[in-house]
């Protein structure tokens, strides 16, 4: 099987069930960017930092791609049943939250991303997830999308910026209280 297959080559692609749509698609928009933030994750995966928390990311990775997969299905067709997302998932993320948040210090400021290298890839892919989510939100507004989706998304922020917290704890790194020019 070959890896280009030339039918993308006037600015379209084909959805699950066939339909093909422009490449500036909102929903190609929105799983490109569920892609996009996938990327991320490995790449915070990958920071040695992380390697005690590697099968959580790849869970998280998983349930990206299941997510892609949902997205790119048309929703005007039937089409072969893809995997799903279930309330497990999120309370997955909660319960890790919990435990990263119970670990460091009370949050009582905003604070700047950045600190460390591997920090500030988490806050990246926080801020891809945030873009996701506000892409996805937008597809619903015209175009079926399982609630489930946009609730993990907003989970997930919220666990990678759990995460930037835990990975300066853990690094030492200093955390950049943001103090407002007054």
């Amino acid at each position: 099987m070959k890896i280009y297959t030339k039918t993308g080559d006037k600015g379209t692609t084909s959805l699950i069930g066939g339909t093909r749509v422009a490449k500036s698609h909102l929903r190609i928009e929105a799983y490109g960017t569920v892609d996009e933030l996938n990327a991320y994750i490995g790449l915070v995966r990958d920071q040695d930092v992380n390697k005690g928390r590697s099968g959580i990311l790849k869970e998280i990775q998983d349930r990206l791609f299941t997510m892609g997969a949902s997205l790119a299905s048309d929703p005007e067709k039937e089409t072969k049943k893809t995997p799903d997302l279930h309330e497990k998932d999120i309370i997955l993320l909660e319960q890790e939250i919990d435990v990263m948040t119970a670990e460091v210090p009370p949050l009582r400021a905003f604070v700047l991303p950045g600190g460390h290298q591997s920090v500030s890839f988490g806050h990246v892919a926080r801020c891809v997830c945030r873009r996701a989510e506000r892409l996805i939100i937008r597809l619903q507004e015209e175009s079926p999308v399982e609630d489930l989706v946009v609730i993990y998304l907003n989970r997930l922020s919220d666990y990678l910026f759990a995460l930037c917290r835990k990975m300066t704890y853990e690094l030492q790194a200093e955390e950049i209280v943001w103090k407002p020019r007054m």
